[in-house]
């Protein structure tokens, strides 16, 4: 059988990993290719193009790198088309997978291709751009979920689609919530060279109001450790750590994080954090309209609940960050918060997301 598989960001190729994992383990023979990142290679896909090629993000950043991403979709499109896959698994990533799947679509009513498309860690279209689930429904075959709500969400607009349970559940275990804690804050600034300009400086402007603890910056791997050693420079005490964010994170008695998966992560490794955003001013303003969900952290938002505080533009500076990180240190607030967090975990079902997964790819 004949896999493509497209992620774009860290988190993809993360969960793209651990689907090729329950792939191999049900069709040892299978031919994979794949747009991904490290991890999806080590487990034998064939790496076509490297997430850190493509992680654009923001209305700003994506129009000035137009020509880039226009160039790498039709890449992707004639590897397809050499490759004649079986099926397409598109990975989270949707300003880029959804357009590709558009046109696996009108490939195959064509004949040029015969591959059904699914789209595994669907896009979050219930919070904006509702509109998209038309196309969804239209182009392809069926939409694995990860979120218990987003199921009947796809459903009442008619489109196919199968809750498969969070990957993270596989990833962590839940005795991890009770792991002891060392008086460290991790900092977690994000896998895009354009966050990590954003916000670890922010992040970094509290290391000398909190002397009694030790800071740690978790460095993606798709980024050199020099993009965060530069900002680190003025601050000795500080160490950045490369590919540790896990350990580093359960170790860790509070965290700072980027907005994205990695809040979500955090909440399941039990630590304290305090969620961090600020972007482009013209894209945030842009998005602020079009957004329907009064959340930005994943955490909040399965929980439908402000378990953990955002800060967001202007609230996302030196003395707003000191305030909310004293607050998660004291000890009332972070049990409050660690509970909260088990609550979370219930409600993302059971694990053996990735198996699931790998059982529908086979099924066509």
């Amino acid at each position: 059988m004949k896999i493509y598989i497209i992620a774009g960001e860290a988190s993809g190729d993360l969960h793209g990993a651990n689907l090729i994992k329950a792939l191999r383990r049900r069709c040892p023979d299978a031919q994979i290719r794949a747009w991904g990142g490290n991890l999806m290679q080590a487990e034998g896909a064939t790496l076509v193009k490297h997430y850190r090629d493509l992680a654009f993000m923001g209305f700003v950043e994506v129009v000035a790198n137009l020509r880039t991403i226009l160039r790498n979709m039709q890449l992707c499109k004639a590897d397809i088309t050499r490759f004649q896959p079986d099926v397409v698994v598109f990975i989270d990533y949707p300003g880029f997978n959804l357009r590709v799947a558009k046109w696996l679509r009108q490939q195959n009513n064509a004949g040029h291709l015969h591959a059904r498309s699914l789209y595994y860690i669907a896009p979050q279209i219930w919070a904006w751009h509702t509109s998209r689930v038309h196309a969804m429904k239209r182009d392809l075959d069926k939409v694995l979920v990860i979120l218990p709500f987003e199921q009947a969400f796809y459903e009442k607009y008619g489109a196919a689609a199968e809750f498969t349970g969070h990957p993270l559940l596989d990833i962590i275990p839940a005795d991890v919530l009770d792991t002891p804690r060392q008086k460290t804050i991790a900092l977690l600034p994000g896998s895009r060279m354009q966050e990590v300009k954003r916000i670890l400086p922010v992040m970094l402007s509290v290391v000398e109001r909190f002397p009694d603890y030790s800071f740690v910056v978790a460095a993606s791997g798709a980024l050199p450790v020099s993009v965060y050693e530069q900002y680190t420079a003025v601050y000795p005490s500080v160490r950045v750590v490369q590919g540790k964010t896990y350990e580093l994170v359960q170790q860790a008695q509070a965290a700072l994080v980027k907005s994205g998966t990695s809040t979500l992560e955090t909440a399941l490794l039990g630590t304290p954090q305090v969620v961090c955003y600020t972007g482009n001013r013209l894209s945030y303003e842009i998005a602020r309209r079009l957004i329907k969900i009064g959340y930005i952290s994943l955490v909040n938002l399965i929980a439908d609940a402000p378990v953990v505080e955002e800060l967001i533009q202007e609230r996302f500076n030196t003395d707003e960050v000191e305030r909310a990180l004293r607050h998660i240190l004291e000890p009332q607030h972070s049990a409050e918060m660690r509970l909260a967090y088990r609550e979370l975990r219930h409600k993302l079902g059971d694990s053996g997301a990735a198996e699931k997964a790998a059982a529908v790819v086979l099924e066509g």
